[in-house]
Parts: structure tokens; C-alpha cells; sequence
């Protein structure tokens, strides 16, 4: 089943509603359940419940894409990204110079929390941020949590994954980088958009898409203006979604409503080719380019870039201090 949530054009923009999206490509329609209908709170009701609601909705007229706005799926109360795809890391390493995946990496599921305020919608624009010449792209698929678990294993974190949809986490890696030099961040790096959408396909209606591991294996693939520059499959990840909320839970709440994400797949940034080749090729996003990213099964979002917005605010550099001499 896929889920979406919308607003009609002309409604007010706090406006969102859930849909029962049915149809493939220029036929697909979204069938608005009755207001009042939650998402996260559809995607943690048993399938059969689900169904029968969905039954109501299908028997409904439904909306072509032209007549309403795909919104974020979730607002999410927290996200969470993780670092799960071993050819991605080794890619990155190498451009700071280093041979690999350093052995930390194998040891657990290392992930940053990022700003849930920041999702924007399949086929919004997404402004060019300010102070950025290297603004790139990054491919990952993303699961919706529905129910709150707290030191659960992989097996009683099955039951908390809702569904999954396809994530952007925009990226300024020159931001980035000067952020995480201070041993922090990256924060304004990251912060300034995450893509999330078209819609959630539920769980169960993947259950046979996974490999003899049990992993999730779904073709994942970018464009940047109608040529491809990535691909990869979600099967290639280094933990299952199971074992990532399985160790976010650990001495910890994991929310339903939260985004967890599997992190960069192979080939799914630039920066990954600019640290394998030590060049900027493929060259950073411009004003204008669109960036297309597909994964099997789950759909498309497709987001262009735009002029930067005029009324960004000046960095104030740090008030400097007289340094103290050392006492005798």
C-alpha cells in the first residue's frame, strides 16, 4: 500500500491530508481518506484494519498529481541518518586521504541526527544555500518509524517500521566540511533542506523484496538533468533498517514519527566520485539543475534547484579576546 499526504492547490497551506495513492506513472491518483486520518497512526494499525479503510478511500474519486501538492509524507518528530553503505565510506575516506573504511566503522552503526523541520516535499524547489560552492545531492532510502520502542531487538524492531520512502539529504560539502573540522557538526551543512517522498510504501507490501539475509534489496537510482550519475541497491547496506532502530533504541527512545535512513548509497553523491577521482567531476549542483532519484518499488522524487533566498542574515564572526599570559 502506498500512503501519501497532500493538500488540495487551493487549500490553506497548514492543510494535510492522507491519500491512498493507486496507479503508475501519468495515471496515478490519490484517494484522500476521510479528514482526520494520521499517517504514522495508519501505518501502525494492523494490515487488515489498513485495508478495510483503504477500501473506503479507493471507492472515492481520485486526485491526479496536477490537482494537489505531495507533501513531506511525515514531519517528522526526530531523523536520524546512518552510515550503512561500506563502498560510500570507502569512497569519502579516500578523499580525505585515507585507505578505507576505518575499523571503527565495522564495529557498529554509526549515525547524526538531522533537522526534522527542514523536509520538503517530492517535487518542491529547493533554494541554493547560502555561503556553499559545492552544493551536491545524496541518495539513501529512509524508513518511518510508527510505534516507540526503546531496547528492542532486530526481531521486535520489525514491528515499529511503518513503511519507507525515498530521502535526499541535500548536502553544502564545503559547509560541511569547515563545520566538521571543529570536531562538530555538520549542522548548516545539512540543515538547510532533506527531501522526503513521493509517498510511504508500507512494509508489508515490500516483505518480498528482500534477500536471503532478510535485507531490503531495491534498485536505487539518481539523475542530474535526465542523466543518470548513480546507482546502486539498497540490499548493499552493512546493517538491515531492523538493526538500525534495534541499536537507536539502545538505552534510548525511538519515537514513532522519527525518520531513520540508511545514509549514502554507492555512487549516490557527488563528493563520493570527487574523493575517488580528486577532482570535482561530476561538477557541484548549480541554480537550475534537477535532481532525480528513483528506488524500485517505492517511486521517484525529483526536486530543482533554485536562486538562493535574499534576506539571509550576515555571519557574525566570533568576539576575539586579548590572550592571557601564561602566569610564572
Amino acid at each position: 500500500m502506498r500512503l501519501a499526504t497532500f493538500r488540495r492547490h487551493d487549500d490553506e497551506p497548514h492543510v494535510r491530508q492522507v491519500g491512498l495513492v493507486l496507479g503508475q506513472g501519468e495515471h496515478v491518483r490519490v484517494h484522500p481518506f476521510d479528514v482526520g486520518f494520521d499517517l504514522v497512526e495508519l501505518l501502525a494499525e494492523s494490515p487488515e484494519w489498513r485495508d478495510s479503510q483503504a477500501d473506503v478511500a479507493a471507492g472515492g474519486d481520485g486526485l491526479g498529481l496536477d490537482e494537489i501538492v505531495l507533501l513531506p509524507p511525515v514531519y517528522p518528530v526526530a531523523m536520524r541518518d546512518f552510515l550503512t553503505f561500506e563502498a560510500h565510506v570507502d569512497g569519502m575516506e579516500r578523499g580525505h586521504g585515507n585507505p578505507g573504511p576505518p575499523d571503527a566503522w565495522y564495529d557498529a552503526p554509526v549515525f547524526l541526527f538531522m533537522a526534522p523541520h527542514a523536509v520538503t516535499g517530492a517535487y518542491d524547489d529547493v533554494p541554493m544555500p547560502p555561503d556553499t560552492a559545492r552544493l551536491d545531492f545524496e541518495l539513501e532510502v529512509a524508513a518511518i518509524v510508527c510505534r516507540d520502542v526503546r531496547d528492542v531487538t532486530p526481531e521486535q524492531a520489525k514491528a515499529a517500521i511503518g513503511g519507507y520512502c525515498v530521502m535526499n539529504d541535500w548536502s553544502a560539502r564545503d559547509v560541511q566540511g569547515k563545520e566538521m573540522s571543529l570536531k562538530l557538526g555538520p549542522s548548516k551543512g545539512k540543515d538547510f533542506a532533506t527531501t522526503i517522498g513521493p509517498w510511504v510504501v508500507t512494509a508489508d507490501e515490500l516483505d518480498d523484496a528482500r534477500d536471503t539475509d532478510g535485507f531490503l534489496d531495491l534498485e536505487m537510482t539518481v539523475k542530474v538533468n535526465g542523466e543518470q550519475v548513480g546507482a546502486d541497491r539498497s540490499g548493499h547496506m552493512g546493517w538491515s533498517f531492523e538493526q538500525l532502530v534495534s541499536h537507536a533504541s539502545r538505552a534510548s527512545w525511538v519515537k514513532a514519527g522519527e525518520v531513520l535512513a540508511s545514509g549514502t548509497c554507492s555512487t549516490g553523491s557527488l563528493a563520493e566520485s570527487w574523493g575517488r577521482t580528486g577532482s570535482l567531476t561530476p561538477p557541484p549542483l548549480q541554480v537550475g539543475d534537477v535532481v532525480e532519484m528513483t528506488i524500485e518499488r517505492i517511486g521517484t522524487i525529483s526536486n530543482t534547484v533554485t536562486e538562493p533566498g535574499d534576506n539571509v542574515a550576515a555571519v557574525a564572526p566570533a568576539r576575539r579576546r586579548p590572550r592571557l599570559e601564561a602566569s610564572a
